[in-house]
């Protein structure tokens, strides 16, 4: 008898252990990520890939809750001036992950790195409305410390604006807008991202980057709302194959996918449509001609004749098939107070577009008899590919185009695009980084670091500097609008759909909206199995 009690006893003490062990066990979260990452460092970084991870590593004084509302960030409240050009930010009282303090110079350090042409970011132009970051950035002012933010004291940060900004705040949300730890940066150099290295003040701190196989993050114990942060660990896993990530998601590796594979949507909508989350997405599908170089340069008709001879319906209807639209400007609908231009071709069928064409496509000096001959470039991934070859068979039936496809991994893929010296056609898309059109324009200034079409038009810098000063919100909707219209009628581009997000996501995760930004901070989620 007495070896039986003890046996029970010995049972139930291992039950209570585990159960202690198991209340106690690290909550891990793992996310698919797409392709792997170029670089995580904030004013460098150009890609969701990215923006997903830095956004569970850095904030900014600004930023978003897990349905994409503009909340308080590094600086927790702002005071702004009567006229809208002043803003003055009060930040908290909190450290990077090494426990230095984080003070009002290192967010001076990151902006003036942000626009400083040495740095070779891209995303300089998103601060534009502050005061000489459009001179500094295009090498008129070589002093950065002209730029319009300065550190009143250790944790106040000022800032001047050239005008009223009315998206400012939202905007302040984008990675490259948040600080850095200038001391380590300047320690380490173009290195200071390695794991070994990096210092972050986000919610999370990254502890391991093994190179196509998993970026590790662990929660921060000096992050400012640590107490609120549910999940211990986020593993990003890039996974540019969609049909493999489904695998890895099915055989449950994933708790989240990056996105889905087009050619699934009727299985898991039969199979997974409580797990298959859906939704609106501010962002547009397009394709880019490079106008630096033949065939495209000084050839607008040839580059109307291609767009023409897209039938958008086929491709959202039978090959996205989600729920996108057929877009035919570069903003997409949803925009607060905008009103997207509709160009006359959007009204035609898809007979007529192929007729003008036809005729654009002769007057070009091209026939089926003397085809152009073009390549297609676009980033490894199967639902690039299958929209990819949809479209070359158009041209080749409509217009009989002989079409190359290349495709490239993520990181090249980039840089082939920026440097503008082999490419012809590229596939393109673009997020709004907040809710203005002015997002999705001013990629075509003249001097846009993101302007991989090479497009440069006086006129239409002039329309965006004019929209950018004017305050009056009807007037200034005007000039954004007759902006996109010349864009538009210029033939940059080839608009083809607007995004919608699409993900599925286990439902013991919790937390998870889907939202018009399509970004989640890790910090919002929880785990509940």
């Amino acid at each position: 008898m007495k070896t039986r009690q003890k046996t029970l006893l010995t049972l139930l003490a291992v039950a209570i252990s585990g159960i202690m062990q198991s209340a106690h066990a690290e909550t891990v979260l793992r996310r698919g990520n797409g392709s792997e990452p170029k670089t995580i460092d904030p004013q460098i970084a150009e890609g969701t890939p990215e923006a997903n991870i830095m956004l569970d590593l850095f904030e900014g004084l600004t930023t978003r809750d897990g349905a994409a509302n503009i909340i308080p960030g590094v600086a927790e409240k702002w005071d702004i001036s009567a006229d809208g050009k002043t803003y003055t930010f009060h930040l908290r009282h909190t450290t990077w992950s090494d426990g230095t303090p984080l003070t009002a110079a290192d967010v001076v350090y990151a902006w003036q790195r942000d626009v400083d042409p040495a740095a070779g970011g891209k995303y300089g132009f998103l601060l534009y409305p502050v005061k000489n970051a459009q001179a500094i950035a295009e090498g008129e002012i070589k002093d950065l410390s002209q730029l319009g933010i300065k550190a009143l004291d250790e944790y106040t940060v000022q800032v001047e604006l050239e005008a009223s900004t009315p998206y400012f705040l939202d905007m302040l949300t984008h990675a490259s807008t948040a600080p850095v730890p200038q001391h380590v940066v300047e320690k380490h150099g173009k290195a200071w991202i390695r794991p070994e290295n990096i210092v972050s003040n986000g919610a999370y701190k990254m502890t391991a980057w093994q190179p196509n196989a998993h970026i590790t993050l662990a929660k921060s114990d000096t992050y400012w709302d640590k107490d609120t942060v549910k999940i211990d660990q986020v593993i990003y896993y890039p996974t540019e194959d969609k049909n493999t990530e489904i695998k890895r998601y099915r055989a449950g590796e994933l708790d989240m996918t990056y996105e889905i594979p087009d050619d699934q949507i009727k299985w898991l909508r039969e199979n997974l449509k409580d797990e298959l989350l859906i939704g609106p997405y501010l962002g547009t599908y397009f394709y880019g001609f490079n106008l630096t170089r033949p065939p495209f340069k000084d050839n607008p008709k040839l580059r109307e004749a291609l767009s023409l001879a897209i039938d958008r319906d086929i491709i959202t209807g039978k090959i996205t098939g989600v729920g996108e639209k057929p877009a035919y400007g570069m903003v997409p609908p949803g925009i607060n107070g905008y009103d997207n231009y509709r160009p006359a071709y959007a009204d035609l069928s898809q007979q007529e577009r192929n007729e003008r064409a036809q005729k654009l496509y002769a007057e070009a000096g091209y026939s089926k008899d003397k085809p152009l001959h073009v390549e297609l470039l676009y980033n490894t991934d199967v639902n690039h590919k299958k929209i990819a070859v949809a479209i070359a068979a158009m041209w080749k039936k409509t217009l009989g185009v002989e079409t190359e496809m290349t495709n490239q991994e993520w990181k090249v893929f980039l840089a082939t695009r920026q440097e503008k010296q082999q490419t012809q056609i590229f596939r393109a898309g673009w997020i709004g980084d907040y809710n203005d059109a002015n997002t999705f324009l001013e990629l075509y200034t003249s001097k846009a670091g993101l302007n991989d079409s090479g497009y440069s038009s006086a006129k239409y810098d002039e329309l965006l500097q004019q929209a950018s000063q004017e305050q009056d919100t009807g007037k200034r909707a005007a000039l954004l609008q007759a902006a996109e219209k010349q864009l538009v009628d210029d033939y940059v581009i080839a608009p083809i759909y607007s995004y919608v997000s699409k993900r599925l996501v286990k439902p013991y995760v919790k937390g998870y909206t889907a939202n018009v930004i399509n970004l989640n901070p890790s910090r919002f989620l929880r785990i509940e199995k």
